[in-house]
Protein backbone atom coordinates (compact mmCIF):
# COMPACT_ATOMS: atom_id res chain seq x y z
CA UNK A 1 0.00 0.00 0.00
CA UNK A 2 1.41 3.26 -1.43
CA UNK A 3 0.57 6.15 1.27
CA UNK A 4 1.85 8.96 -1.67
CA UNK A 5 -0.67 6.93 -4.05
CA UNK A 6 -3.67 6.92 -1.56
CA UNK A 7 -3.67 10.92 -1.02
CA UNK A 8 -2.85 11.29 -4.30
CA UNK A 9 -6.39 9.42 -5.20
CA UNK A 10 -7.96 11.01 -2.11
CA UNK A 11 -7.51 14.35 -2.95
CA UNK A 12 -8.41 14.79 -6.97
CA UNK A 13 -11.20 16.78 -7.15
CA UNK A 14 -13.92 16.84 -9.68
CA UNK A 15 -12.61 20.43 -10.21
CA UNK A 16 -9.20 18.83 -11.27
CA UNK A 17 -10.54 16.89 -14.02
CA UNK A 18 -12.86 19.42 -14.97
CA UNK A 19 -9.67 21.91 -15.47
CA UNK A 20 -7.91 19.16 -17.44
CA UNK A 21 -11.02 18.14 -19.29
CA UNK A 22 -13.15 21.45 -19.65
CA UNK A 23 -16.36 21.41 -22.28
CA UNK A 24 -14.56 22.67 -24.83
CA UNK A 25 -12.25 19.66 -24.52
CA UNK A 26 -14.73 16.88 -24.32
CA UNK A 27 -16.24 18.28 -27.41
CA UNK A 28 -13.14 17.97 -29.40
CA UNK A 29 -12.67 14.72 -28.01
CA UNK A 30 -16.34 13.35 -28.82
CA UNK A 31 -16.14 14.78 -32.26
CA UNK A 32 -13.33 13.30 -32.68
CA UNK A 33 -14.41 9.89 -31.97
CA UNK A 34 -17.07 10.55 -34.56
CA UNK A 35 -14.65 11.51 -37.68
CA UNK A 36 -12.76 8.24 -36.72
CA UNK A 37 -16.07 5.98 -36.69
CA UNK A 38 -16.73 7.26 -39.70
CA UNK A 39 -13.36 5.79 -41.37
CA UNK A 40 -13.77 2.22 -40.42
CA UNK A 41 -16.47 -0.22 -38.61
CA UNK A 42 -14.73 -0.20 -35.21
CA UNK A 43 -16.44 1.52 -32.07
CA UNK A 44 -14.01 3.70 -29.64
CA UNK A 45 -14.97 5.18 -26.04
CA UNK A 46 -12.99 7.58 -24.31
CA UNK A 47 -13.44 7.41 -19.91
CA UNK A 48 -11.55 9.53 -17.48
CA UNK A 49 -11.50 9.08 -14.25
CA UNK A 50 -9.99 11.12 -11.18
CA UNK A 51 -9.01 9.21 -9.04
CA UNK A 52 -9.89 5.91 -7.52
CA UNK A 53 -11.87 5.44 -3.93
CA UNK A 54 -12.85 3.27 -1.32
CA UNK A 55 -12.12 -0.26 -1.82
CA UNK A 56 -10.36 -0.82 -5.36
CA UNK A 57 -8.14 2.04 -3.87
CA UNK A 58 -7.31 0.10 -0.30
CA UNK A 59 -6.82 -2.87 -2.71
CA UNK A 60 -4.21 -1.07 -4.89
CA UNK A 61 -6.45 -1.58 -7.72
CA UNK A 62 -4.09 -1.18 -11.12
CA UNK A 63 -4.64 1.56 -13.42
CA UNK A 64 -4.99 -1.07 -16.10
CA UNK A 65 -7.60 -3.47 -13.49
CA UNK A 66 -9.79 -0.19 -13.84
CA UNK A 67 -9.68 0.33 -17.36
CA UNK A 68 -11.10 -3.72 -17.74
CA UNK A 69 -13.86 -2.71 -15.10
CA UNK A 70 -15.12 0.10 -17.10
CA UNK A 71 -14.72 -1.53 -19.95
CA UNK A 72 -16.84 -3.91 -18.86
CA UNK A 73 -19.31 -1.16 -17.26
CA UNK A 74 -19.74 0.67 -20.57
CA UNK A 75 -20.19 -2.68 -22.50
CA UNK A 76 -17.80 -2.15 -25.05
CA UNK A 77 -17.51 -5.77 -25.30
CA UNK A 78 -21.57 -5.64 -26.77
CA UNK A 79 -20.25 -4.76 -30.20
CA UNK A 80 -21.25 -7.15 -33.03
CA UNK A 81 -17.50 -7.63 -34.42
CA UNK A 82 -15.81 -7.26 -31.66
CA UNK A 83 -14.30 -4.12 -32.12
CA UNK A 84 -14.62 -2.19 -29.19
CA UNK A 85 -12.06 0.23 -27.84
CA UNK A 86 -11.44 1.69 -24.64
CA UNK A 87 -8.97 4.66 -24.25
CA UNK A 88 -8.87 4.87 -20.44
CA UNK A 89 -7.04 7.76 -18.10
CA UNK A 90 -6.90 7.31 -14.64
CA UNK A 91 -6.01 11.13 -13.91
CA UNK A 92 -4.62 10.66 -10.65
CA UNK A 93 -1.73 8.07 -11.47
CA UNK A 94 -1.88 10.05 -15.17
CA UNK A 95 -1.78 6.69 -16.33
CA UNK A 96 -3.62 5.53 -19.92
CA UNK A 97 -4.47 2.18 -20.54
CA UNK A 98 -6.13 1.09 -23.77
CA UNK A 99 -8.54 -1.94 -23.64
CA UNK A 100 -9.58 -3.60 -26.86
CA UNK A 101 -12.22 -6.26 -26.94
CA UNK A 102 -11.10 -9.79 -28.44
CA UNK A 103 -11.66 -9.19 -32.22
CA UNK A 104 -9.23 -6.24 -32.49
CA UNK A 105 -6.69 -7.03 -30.19
CA UNK A 106 -6.17 -10.13 -32.39
CA UNK A 107 -4.98 -8.19 -34.99
CA UNK A 108 -3.15 -5.46 -33.19
CA UNK A 109 -1.62 -7.01 -29.62
CA UNK A 110 -0.36 -5.56 -26.66
CA UNK A 111 2.80 -3.91 -28.44
CA UNK A 112 0.62 -1.83 -30.55
CA UNK A 113 -1.35 -0.86 -27.43
CA UNK A 114 1.33 -0.24 -24.88
CA UNK A 115 3.02 2.51 -27.66
CA UNK A 116 -0.09 4.71 -28.12
CA UNK A 117 -1.16 5.09 -24.12
CA UNK A 118 3.15 6.18 -24.22
CA UNK A 119 2.41 9.08 -26.69
CA UNK A 120 -0.55 10.05 -24.77
CA UNK A 121 1.05 9.90 -21.28
CA UNK A 122 4.20 12.10 -22.77
CA UNK A 123 1.55 14.54 -23.61
CA UNK A 124 -0.44 14.32 -20.52
CA UNK A 125 3.09 15.69 -18.81
CA UNK A 126 2.99 18.85 -20.48
CA UNK A 127 -0.89 18.89 -19.58
CA UNK A 128 -2.07 18.69 -23.49
CA UNK A 129 -4.90 16.85 -22.46
CA UNK A 130 -7.14 17.76 -25.44
CA UNK A 131 -4.01 16.84 -27.55
CA UNK A 132 -2.95 13.38 -26.18
CA UNK A 133 -6.66 12.40 -26.21
CA UNK A 134 -7.16 13.16 -29.88
CA UNK A 135 -3.61 11.91 -31.11
CA UNK A 136 -4.43 8.86 -28.93
CA UNK A 137 -7.53 8.59 -31.13
CA UNK A 138 -6.15 9.15 -34.18
CA UNK A 139 -3.45 6.51 -33.71
CA UNK A 140 -6.16 3.62 -32.57
CA UNK A 141 -7.99 4.48 -35.57
CA UNK A 142 -5.12 4.32 -37.97
CA UNK A 143 -5.46 0.54 -36.19
CA UNK A 144 -9.25 0.26 -36.65
CA UNK A 145 -9.12 1.19 -40.29
CA UNK A 146 -6.36 -0.97 -41.07
CA UNK A 147 -7.69 -4.09 -39.12
CA UNK A 148 -11.51 -3.24 -39.58
CA UNK A 149 -12.19 -1.42 -42.78
CA UNK A 150 -16.06 0.67 -43.12
CA UNK A 151 -18.92 -1.06 -44.45
CA UNK A 152 -21.66 -0.13 -46.14
CA UNK A 153 -24.49 0.07 -43.24
CA UNK A 154 -22.25 0.15 -40.45
CA UNK A 155 -23.82 1.74 -37.84
CA UNK A 156 -22.77 3.52 -34.29
CA UNK A 157 -22.98 0.86 -31.83
CA UNK A 158 -21.73 2.59 -28.56
CA UNK A 159 -21.82 6.25 -28.33
CA UNK A 160 -19.67 8.96 -28.55
CA UNK A 161 -19.33 11.20 -25.77
CA UNK A 162 -16.51 10.73 -23.54
CA UNK A 163 -17.43 9.40 -20.14
CA UNK A 164 -16.28 11.21 -16.83
CA UNK A 165 -16.36 9.14 -14.18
Amino acid sequence: MDIKRIATHLLATDRQVNRAFPRSTLTAIEKAIKASENAHDGEIRFAVEGGLDGAPLFKDQTARERAIDVFSQLRIWDTEHNNGVLIYLLLADRQVEIVADRGIHAKCGTDVWAAICSDMEAAFKTANYEGGVVGGIEAVTRQLVNHFPPQARARNELPDHPVVL
